[in-house]
């Protein structure tokens, strides 16, 4: 086995300015790599940044540093817990959980942009400031939503509320703050502290952060590949295959791969039909949100009970049959004759 040094003559220069990273369970190979690095940055006239660099470890303290690293603005650290709520590789369990929740200096950095564009707007009306926080906002919020961020949103959404608060007091100095807030904050469905107003007939709300709904990620089965043919898995969990229509697709992605009507799973080989949750016939719209994906027996039950065939029995058609006309034919004492 060929030593460290050996090993990094070999790297080119594009992996070495690739490095951000190193992970080892070894806190003495982290640092031989650092003096390596160090070495070799020595010879270009370089050297590490120390507020940049640091030796850190997810679940100890180690050098002196809080565990924990962050990353892309996330913090990822290790907390111990019980055995009924840690983490397990294979059945075995590890005795902490690793949580990823956005950094101090990502919260922070957020923060002070939206403090900032709230102190910019002084002068405008309230349609304009909530136009110019919205894309922040939701920027933001949509980046971390796929992580522990729930209590960091609240937190978040308190803070601005009282900044938003202050924006009021400023533009009306003779006001008092319970006039401030029947002002500019609306009750929507229960939210007392809906910052919104009105533009021409339609309504402009700020979106909050506490709104913003966590999404969970889903990781991939080790089993599959987008290559191994399972289309109904990767339609359901992508929201789109070249070999499902873009509306299948889509509706896989939104029932999670499920038939509402049977409540089980679509399975390759399975014909499944769209249906129309209201029926035309019944007014029911032509659009996504009136639109579901059943398998076709469950499709031809739905549909034989839902009002769409009118009438009729075995027609396709969505239009009822013409009442049936009594025949004037009949039968007495085995002769057909006619009625008037």
């Amino acid at each position: 086995m060929c030593s460290l040094s050996e090993r990094s003559n070999t790297l080119s220069s594009q992996l070495r300015r690739k490095i951000g990273i190193i992970l080892h369970e070894d806190l003495e190979v982290i640092k031989l790599c650092k003096s390596e690095i160090e070495k070799w940055l020595s010879g270009i006239g370089l050297e590490l940044k120390p507020s940049k660099t640091r030796i850190t470890h997810t679940l100890k303290e180690a050098e002196d540093e809080e565990p924990g690293v962050n990353f892309l603005g996330f913090n990822i650290r290790q907390f111990p817990v019980g055995k009924y709520n840690c983490g397990k590789i294979k059945g075995k369990i590890l005795g902490f959980k690793t949580i990823i929740t956005p950094s101090k200096e990502s919260q922070k950095k957020h923060y002070r942009k939206v403090a900032e564009v709230i102190k910019r707007s002084r002068g405008t009306d309230q349609a304009t400031l909530i136009k110019r926080l919205n894309p922040i906002i939701r920027g933001w919020c949509n980046y971390f939503s796929t992580v522990v961020s729930q209590k960091v949103f609240e937190r978040l959404w308190h803070l601005v509320v009282w900044k938003l608060l202050k924006w009021g007091r400023h533009r009306h100095r003779n006001k008092g703050k319970k006039w401030i807030r029947l002002k500019y904050f609306q009750s929507v469905e229960g939210n007392n502290w809906m910052f919104a107003t009105r533009e021409g007939n339609n309504p402009l709300e700020l979106i909050q952060h506490s709104s913003t709904k966590i999404k969970r990620y889903v990781k991939v089965k080790g089993n599959k590949s987008p290559y191994d043919g399972d289309w109904i898995y990767w339609s359901s969990r992508m929201g789109e295959h070249p070999e499902v229509s873009i509306r299948a697709a889509k509706l896989l992605k939104r029932q999670k791969g499920k038939c509402p009507h049977c409540d089980n799973y679509f399975r390759n080989g399975e014909v499944m039909e769209v249906d129309h949750i209201i029926p035309k016939a019944s007014g029911g719209k032509d659009c996504y949100q009136n639109w579901q994906l059943l398998h076709r027996h469950c499709h031809d039950q739905k549909t034989a009970h839902d009002g769409s065939l009118g009438n009729k029995s075995s027609c396709n058609s969505a239009k009822p049959k013409p009442p049936v006309q009594p025949s004037p034919w009949v039968w007495e004492n085995d002769m057909l004759v006619m009625t008037y």
